[in-house]
C-alpha cells in the first residue's frame, strides 16, 4: 500500500583540516568573512544532514572556534546547542545560545555568530513548504517573520522537544515510508508555527470560494491518492483551483482544513486495515505508521474520537480474530 521513496538524502563531512572546514561552512551557509581556528583542543569538525527539500535535520560539531555572518534565504532555520557556547545575530539582536533551548535564525538578512567548541542541531524548513503549511493552518499568505529573540520554555519547550524526537526517529529510519516522512515534516512545521511567535508579512484576505464541484474533485483526488505523500498544492492543482481557494472551500464546506480532511481519510483506511487484519500478525502501531501517523498517542485519541473505540479494540474484533479480546 504505502509508497517508499527510499531513504532520506544524507550528507556527512568530517576531518581535522581548518581550511576544509572553512570551505565547507562557507558553502553550506553562504557565510561571509568566516574565520575558523583551533582552540586549546585539537581541531576537528563534523557536519551531517538528512532529509529532503521540505525539511532537513542538520548537526554541526566543531572542536575550535568559528565566526562569520550567515545569510538565510528561501528557508527557515531553527537551531539549538547541545554542547559548548555561542552567540547569534550580533548584527541584529544579540542572543546567547543556551544548551537545549531553540531559537530562530534571522531570515533574509545577514546574521553574525560566534561559536566555540560546540555541537549545534538545526532544522531547515524549505521556505515555500513552511509558508504553505502556515497558509493551510493559519490562512496567512507569503513570507513569515519570526521573533528571533524568543526562547520557548515550560510546556512549549517540552512540546517542541518531544516533536523533534518523534520526527527525528522517522527521518533517520530508512524504512519509513514517503507518507510517514511527509507527515513527520508537517508535524515539525506545525509545532514550529505554534511554538514560535511570528507574523505573516502578507495577511490573509477575503477570497471567493469555488463551486462545490471543485471541492468534491479535491476530495476524490485525496481519496484516490491518500496512500501517497500529498501536499495541499498538489490537491489544489488536481482540482483545478488555487491553493487559497482550496483552503477557503474546505473551511466553508467541511469546516476543516484540506490537510485535516486528508487525515480523516487516512484514519478510515487505518480502521479498514485493522478490521481486516489478523491479530498477532499485525499491530496498531505498524498500521498507523504505514498511513503516516507519527505520534501514536495523538493518533489513538483521534481514532477514538472518530470511531468511538480504541484502535486495539478494532484489531481485537477484526475479521481475522478467532474470538473477541478485551483491552489490556
Amino acid at each position: 500500500m504505502s509508497v517508499n521513496a527510499g531513504p532520506a538524502e544524507r550528507f556527512e563531512a568530517a576531518g581535522g583540516d581548518v581550511d576544509d572546514a572553512r570551505e565547507l561552512y562557507r558553502e553550506a551557509y553562504q557565510i561571509g568573512g568566516i574565520t575558523v581556528e583551533p582552540t586549546a583542543t585539537d581541531f576537528g569538525y563534523r557536519f551531517t544532514s538528512i532529509g529532503d527539500a521540505d525539511l532537513a535535520l542538520r548537526a554541526s560539531q566543531v572542536e575550535g572556534r568559528i565566526t562569520g555572518a550567515s545569510f538565510t534565504q528561501d528557508e527557515y532555520v531553527v537551531t539549538w546547542l547541545t554542547r559548548g557556547e555561542g552567540v547569534m545575530d550580533l548584527l541584529g539582536s544579540p542572543m546567547k545560545l543556551h544548551p537545549g533551548v531553540p531559537s530562530m535564525f534571522a531570515n533574509d538578512r545577514p546574521a553574525q555568530f560566534d561559536l566555540i567548541d560546540y555541537r549545534l542541531n538545526m532544522m531547515h524548513f524549505g521556505g515555500a513548504y513552511l509558508e504553505g503549511v502556515a497558509a493551510d493552518t493559519e490562512g496567512s499568505v507569503g513570507p513569515i517573520r519570526f521573533d528571533t529573540t524568543f526562547r520557548p520554555s515550560g510546556d512549549a519547550l517540552r512540546r517542541w522537544t518531544e516533536t523533534v524526537a518523534t520526527v527525528a526517529r522517522v527521518i533517520y529510519d530508512d524504512g519509513s515510508s514517503a507518507v510517514l516522512r511527509a507527515e513527520a515534516n508537517r508535524a515539525a512545521a506545525v509545532t514550529l508555527l505554534e511554538v514560535f511567535p511570528h507574523l505573516a508579512l502578507q495577511p490573509r484576505t477575503d477570497l471567493a470560494v469555488p463551486p462545490s464541484s471543485k471541492a468534491r474533485a479535491a476530495v476524490e483526488f485525496m481519496v484516490a491518492n491518500a496512500h501517497r505523500p500529498l501536499g495541499t498544492d498538489e490537491v489544489a492543482a488536481a482540482a483545478g483551483i488555487s491553493l487559497r481557494s482550496l483552503q477557503a472551500a474546505f473551511r466553508r464546506e467541511y469546516e476543516v482544513t484540506a490537510t485535516d480532511y486528508l487525515r480523516s481519510i487516512r484514519l478510515d483506511r487505518v480502521r479498514q486495515e485493522l478490521r481486516d487484519a489478523e491479530p498477532g500478525l499485525a499491530t496498531v502501531a505498524e498500521v498507523a505508521r504505514r498511513w503516516g501517523f507519527t505520534h501514536l498517542g495523538r493518533f489513538a485519541a483521534s481514532y477514538t474520537s472518530r470511531f468511538g473505540e480504541y484502535p486495539s479494540v478494532t484489531l481485537a474484533s477484526s475479521r481475522g480474530a478467532t474470538h473477541p479480546r478485551s483491552l489490556g
